[in-house]
């Protein structure tokens, strides 16, 4: 079996453990723009117009997310397993995109991308606190994720 195969395989068997496995919305609704920087990213329409009140940016519902990412966000939730290695290392914010907080506080784990042979360009980053950001431009840009569940204590 090949190292893609596995990982999609980790991944789906991770969420499905979970039920959390989802599908994205009406595939006729065209994705939000980023009106900042003219970047067309992939998450479907936010919750609402409001903005994160730390960071200013854009919170989304996660069910509004990619399904892949929703599928991450419960992997990361869960503590693992994480299907590559780079997943869970440091997050440097050289971008400054995100709220400013000591080296350490962010964490990057990798949402597959069909069609990709690598890791592609979509990420979410945790927060020491438990906030979570998507990107699906390679920290071009993220939004705040709300909403999901957490796992049963």
């Amino acid at each position: 079996m090949s190292r893609r195969a596995l990982v999609v395989l980790v991944v789906v068997l991770a969420a499905a453990v979970v039920g959390t496995i989802r599908t994205t919305g009406d595939p006729d609704e065209s994705p939000t723009s980023n009106s900042e920087n003219g970047v067309e990213l992939d998450i479907g329409r936010p919750v609402s117009n409001s903005l994160d009140p730390t960071s200013g940016l854009p919170v989304v519902d996660v069910d509004r997310l990619p399904s892949e990412a929703a599928d991450t966000v419960t992997v990361i939730r869960w503590g693992g397993p994480y299907p590559y290695d780079r997943d869970g290392t440091v997050f440097q914010n050289r971008e400054g995109l995100l709220p400013d907080r000591p080296t350490g506080y962010y964490r990057e784990y990798t949402v597959l991308t069909p069609g990709e042979d690598d890791r592609g360009a979509r990420r979410i980053v945790a927060g020491g606190n438990g906030e979570l950001y998507y990107t699906a431009d390679h920290y071009s840009s993220f939004v705040v994720i709300s909403g999901g569940e957490d796992p049963p204590s």
